[in-house]
């Protein structure tokens, strides 16, 4: 595998998690961190504005930057990858909570984050990412990037929606029920697994679509199929909406069809070397604890 390195480290740019103005002391403390190191910081404009200080304009940011970072959770670090895919900057995680699945770093880490970011032990990994467009009966389209999922489902609670769906050209199945998750490896550990699908190691390319609460008396299962196949998807009868990322919602009216494929490009992010997947698998999952 071809290790990735960034060209240069001397600015980062900081999105922080959205209407937490308490987040303040701990991102002065980090940014404290990251001068002390020469590594310059700037910080998005409506983050910015949140904790009264300067900011500039998030696509600036992403142009002039070496690289990205989000403190917060997964949710933080979601909204900044998709904003941010474009610029194709690395992305890195620093978590004000509890360990995430993609916000990896935890507050005490970040000392030891930046000494190994400057001596080159670090890794950018490769992420899939979905890129859609929900194409409207009037002709329209709405465009979107998705690291996790796109969730098909009811704006109603309780509500069934019908799914039709085709795989690279083909007709292959209808979903009736609460929904479908149409989910990359990075988000089968999402949605996807609450549902009843598989864990996909998140390097793999491919799609797992995941229907929820089916309302059938045939036993629908989660499906696994190649990035580059190509989905579509509509729906009949029923009001139904498309979430991205669980962050961004587009109606889906009868008449519209959804299309969903893999990115031409890679999101990547940015971990210390030693980080191993499988271990926040048990962390988080509890898997291997002992039962007895």
């Amino acid at each position: 595998m071809r290790h990735q390195k960034l060209k240069q480290i001397k600015t980062a740019g900081f999105i922080l998690k959205p209407d937490a103005p308490e987040i303040k002391p701990l991102y002065m403390k980090i940014k404290a961190q990251f001068e002390a190191r020469e590594i310059a910081v700037v910080l998005a404009e409506r983050s910015a504005d949140m904790i009264d200080e300067k900011g500039i304009s998030f696509e600036t940011m992403c142009k002039e930057v070496d690289f990205l970072v989000s403190l917060g959770g997964d949710g933080t670090l979601l909204s900044l990858v998709r904003r941010s895919y474009m610029y194709r900057k690395p992305v890195v995680g620093i978590n004000a909570g509890n360990l995430g699945f993609l916000a990896d770093i935890t507050v005490d880490e970040v000392d030891i984050f930046l000494e190994q970011l400057l001596s080159e032990e670090y890794r950018i990994d490769d992420r899939m990412m979905i890129e859609g467009y929900l194409k409207k009966s009037s002709g329209e389209k709405k465009e979107f990037f998705a690291l996790n999922d796109v969730v098909i489902t009811s704006p109603q609670p309780s509500k069934m929606v019908k799914v039709n769906a085709s795989i690279d050209g083909e007709r292959f199945n209808s979903y009736r029920g609460d929904g479908l998750i149409i989910s990359t490896p990075t988000g089968s550990t999402a949605y996807n697994l609450a549902a009843g699908g598989p864990v996909v190691y998140p390097l793999t390319k491919a799609f797992i679509m995941t229907p929820i609460s089916a309302h059938s008396l045939t036993n629908q299962r989660p499906l696994v199929v190649p990035a580059d196949f190509d989905i579509e998807l509509d729906t009949e009868k029923y009001e139904s909406i498309a979430m991205v990322d669980g962050q961004e919602r587009y109606e889906i009216e009868e008449g519209d069809i959804l299309y969903i494929g893999g990115a031409r490009r890679n999101a990547k992010l940015l971990h210390r070397k030693e980080r191993n997947y499988f271990s926040i698998l048990r962390e988080k999952l509890h898997w291997g604890d002992r039962q007895w």
